[in-house]
């Protein structure tokens, strides 16, 4: 039987209408999966109109009559309620809403995995929702305790030891139990995805990763090279800590499975630039499959047409793989 894939639909005001109809209307990844949008239908349906794509006639009041590809109706919001394109609390608290039911459906094995469209963190915020991020939410609704975020495709994987933090409060997040952390999630996930012990690199803070002290506090000896140690110590084949900037060249990017990251904008720079329509977000950790895309709400070009669905597609394709 295939996988069932609860998809959310995203903040209503961005793209994530969009592609979740351009992904309903694609029978190949039909062939792997059951997707099934958990969003506002009304929503769906309006969006369909504004871009001349194709809507769907499919929707369900729950789970159990959901056996095809459809919608999971959850009416949250009127389409009269909000402009696409613009940050409103309205559009946060929906997009939230079918955050917390795509969760509660994979907790309670309604569905095997969960894939999650764009949410806009300003939205969130406006709507007095406290989490940062998805990564958050998911952590708190299933009471996980160790998880991190890795950016997943062909051409380059990342995972991230801190994610939604300024930068000044980076060094403060670090620790040599919590990059042992991260590397170990990194290690058993892509196990299971390539079916191989992977071979990890594990980036530096700082320029240059230090040079012995010259930059920085010393996090390069006295935080990162323990972690390090020890995941080698357990059998884990990893190297580092490296230098950022040399970390992501074609020869490491050749040799090396995953690089475990810093900080946000140390693994989401080169993974946005190789691999910007297909690399698929994904979070460790969980006692649920989750994937999503790896880009934003593009409110910029919402409900026009113009979205590139092909980041939702590989998300659908991954979470599909991992629950089967």
């Amino acid at each position: 039987m295939l996988p069932r894939i609860a998809v959310t639909m995203g903040d209503p005001a961005g793209i994530g209408p969009e592609i979740c109809l351009q992904l309903l209307a694609n029978e190949r990844i039909q062939e792997d999966c059951i997707p099934i949008v958990i969003g506002d239908a009304e929503v769906l349906e309006a969006a369909a109109d504004a871009t001349g794509l194709t809507p769907c006639n499919r929707v369900f009041e729950n789970l159990a009559t959901a056996r095809e590809p459809g919608v999971l109706d959850l009416p949250t919001i009127n389409a009269d309620e909000f402009s696409p394109g613009t940050v409103s609390a309205a559009t946060g608290e929906a997009a939230y809403k079918f955050i917390a039911a795509a969760i509660a459906a994979a907790l309670g094995d309604d569905v095997q995995a969960v894939t999650t469209g764009p949410i806009n963190k300003e939205a969130l915020a406006e709507a007095s929702i406290r989490f940062p991020g998805h990564t958050e939410i998911l952590a708190d609704k299933t009471g996980a305790k160790s998880v991190c975020m890795m950016q997943y495709s062909e051409e380059i994987t990342c995972t991230f030891v801190t994610v939604h933090v300024g930068y000044a409060d980076v060094p403060r997040h670090l620790n040599t139990d919590r990059i042992l952390e991260v590397i170990e999630l990194t290690a058993n996930a892509l196990q299971g995805i390539r079916k191989r012990d992977p071979k990890l690199l594990v980036c530096g803070l700082n320029p240059h990763a230090g040079e012995h002290g010259l930059f920085g506090n010393r996090e390069e000896e006295t935080i990162i090279a323990p972690a390090v140690a020890r995941a080698a110590e357990k059998g884990i084949q990893v190297e580092g800590p490296v230098s950022p900037d040399s970390a992501f060249t074609p020869e490491r990017r050749n040799h090396f499975d995953a690089v475990v990251c810093m900080y946000h904008d140390q693994g989401h720079i080169p993974v946005k630039a190789l691999a910007f329509d297909n690399a698929v977000n994904t979070t460790l950790g969980l006692p649920i499959i989750r994937t999503s895309v790896n880009h934003g709400t593009a409110l910029d070009i919402a409900w026009q047409g113009k979205a590139n669905p092909n980041s939702l597609f590989e998300a659908v394709r991954l979470a599909a793989k991992l629950a089967s």
